[in-house]
């Protein structure tokens, strides 16, 4: 059998890429792949020992050659492919995320000093402008975090203003879910003390150690923890409604108001006007966010709304009469 045009250096490279892909390769399977024998595979299996890379074999016919991890970290082989999404992954991490910027911006310049030129090429074209930057947040505590989730442990922790106080009671949470919405991390998790979920920013969060003991993770009490954390925002208990919700008539086409409604609804009503249905926390919240559309209402409904826009017209007629008049 003869060895594949690239030779035994393309050979090996191949071998570790198969190896990298797949949890365990048989022996005769690598040979088939790569187009050479089983000796020539178990040859090239032990330069890979040679470089650094843990190469465990098993026999039986079940056995095979697999790739463990190591105390070291031998050098890693992506395709073209994969060193573009890392290499793209890495820009935005270190533009959009104080909190893990620096270590993400020196693995990137790691990343492109081995990149190919064409494929480094690719990844310079990528500009990135961070608009949402969030507070940052301690790399150190995000890996806590993390672990603390794995290993269905309870967090103790400070928040808020009491992450300066020395002495105080420490809030004690089973967390779940750590998630990042709108340039914010978020742990989602059920507080021991106050026996419901909560939402805690980890930035305003100060750990203690070590953590308390472990736990059986609670179900979530939504499909998802996307659902979940939607609702709380919306300040609602029900997983997909606002806790406001009404509608209005707007002298305006349904096509000019369409693209603003978020995760409201339009029907057409004429050419030149619409009925949107929004939601909100609050009803004052709700009839500001109609107003915004810059246009005549009618029809407003649930009577709480109808009192809300009233409420709000009340407030912004009298911010308008109070402001110093040009001179």
């Amino acid at each position: 059998m003869s060895e594949p045009a690239a030779g035994p250096t393309g050979r090996l490279l191949a071998l570790l890429s198969l190896l990298q892909a797949r949890r365990q390769w048989p022996g005769a399977v690598l040979a088939d792949r790569l187009e050479v024998t089983e000796r020539t595979v178990r040859r090239d299996v032990d330069r890979l020992r040679a470089l650094g890379y843990r190469v465990t074999a098993a026999k039986g016919p079940d056995g095979g050659y697999r790739l463990e991890a190591g105390s070291a970290l031998p050098p890693l082989l992506f395709d073209e492919e994969q060193a573009v999404a890392l290499a793209v992954a890495l820009r935005l991490a270190a533009d959009l995320d104080d909190g893990v910027a620096e270590g993400a911006a020196r693995a990137l310049a790691t990343v492109r000093q081995v990149l190919p030129s064409r494929v480094r090429h690719r990844v310079d074209a990528v500009e990135v402008t961070g608009l949402d930057r969030g507070p940052r947040v301690d790399p150190v505590a995000l890996v806590a975090v993390s672990e603390a989730i794995r290993r269905c442990e309870v967090l103790r922790f400070d928040y808020g203003d009491a992450v300066d106080q020395i002495g105080g009671p420490a809030r004690r949470t089973e967390p779940l879910h750590l998630v990042r919405r709108r340039s914010r991390w978020y742990v989602v998790g059920w507080d021991l003390d106050r026996e419901d979920w909560r939402t805690y920013r980890l930035d305003r969060m100060g750990l203690r150690t070590p953590h308390g003991p472990r736990f059986t993770p609670r179900a979530l009490p939504a499909p998802d923890v996307a659902t979940f954390v939607a609702a709380r925002f919306k300040g609602s208990a029900d997983q997909d409604a606002w806790p406001c919700r009404g509608s209005a008539v707007l002298h305006s086409p349904a096509a000019a108001v369409a693209p603003f409604v978020g995760d409201g609804e339009v029907e057409p009503l004429t050419d030149a006007t619409c009925r949107v249905t929004l939601g909100s926390w609050s009803w004052p919240a709700l009839a500001a966010s109609l107003a915004r559309f810059d246009t005549d209402l009618e029809q407003v409904e649930p009577p709480a709304l109808a009192t809300a826009c009233r409420l709000v017209g009340k407030r912004l007629g009298a911010a308008g009469s109070s402001a110093a008049q040009p001179t």
